[in-house]
């Protein structure tokens, strides 16, 4: 197989609960045009019209979308199974992607994707996931959010997908940010000072997600190849 230039990663980008694919956008657009240039960002809003009030009313305007719905103490969930089925619907259309972008609720769920389609009970029709960004990240059966029947064995082996975890100082979630990178095998991490929300890129945290890319273009670069030679014979 001739060398070749990298290609840009192609990701999906889940935004967080009840807020939009444009959103998420007009804030992963502030990064450095150096991170930005390296990649093929697909913003996707949520299947459902968020069913309340917006945690973010005061600085972006409607509509605002839900991926899934929860109990007040997150131990139950509705239309769970289809939010599934919707993201893999659209990654048969728009794709293929070779990874994931979630913030908060799409974080959530972006970290327990790997598993469950590892486990055959998610993303059963479309390639395996090479990669994760997780912002503001969780996982389902932690202190917080309790686990769906189908996250059940998600993280029960070291998850071997590549993982870049970005969690703020001031998050209210941080605690569960900072737990997660530990199912994942060699994690990249960034800490920024900020809360809940998607952070501007220093210097430091640019260097940080340059290597972060420069590793999951190479395992693109050799599940590419394996590809070429099951083709060739």
């Amino acid at each position: 197989m001739e060398s070749q230039i990298p290609r840009k990663p192609r990701i999906l980008c889940l935004h967080g609960f009840r807020t939009s694919a444009e959103i998420l956008k007009r804030q992963v657009l502030r990064w450095p045009a150096a991170v930005l240039d390296k990649l093929d960002l697909v913003f996707l809003d949520a299947p459902y019209p968020a069913q309340g009030k917006s945690g973010v009313e005061r600085f972006f305007d409607p509509p605002y979308y839900e991926w899934f719905q929860a109990t007040e103490d997150f131990t139950e969930y509705t239309n769970f199974e289809e939010c599934l089925a919707f993201i893999e619907d659209n990654m048969m259309k728009s794709g293929p992607f070779d990874g994931f972008l979630g913030f908060s609720q799409g974080a959530l769920l972006s970290a327990a994707l790997p598993g469950m389609q590892r486990d055959g009970l998610a993303l059963t029709r479309v390639p395996s996931i090479k990669f994760l960004i997780i912002i503001s990240g969780a996982k389902f059966g932690g202190p917080k959010f309790a686990h769906h029947k189908l996250t059940s064995n998600a993280y029960s082996s070291p998850l071997e997908c590549p993982s870049l975890h970005i969690i703020g100082e001031t998050d209210f979630m941080k605690q569960e940010s900072i737990s997660l990178p530990e199912y994942f095998v060699d994690p990249f991490v960034i800490n920024h000072p900020k809360g809940h929300t998607i952070p501007e890129l220093d210097e430091k945290s640019t260097e940080v997600m340059l290597g972060f890319i420069e590793r999951i273009q190479k395992t693109m670069a050799t599940a590419d190849e394996q590809i070429y030679l099951n083709a060739e014979t």
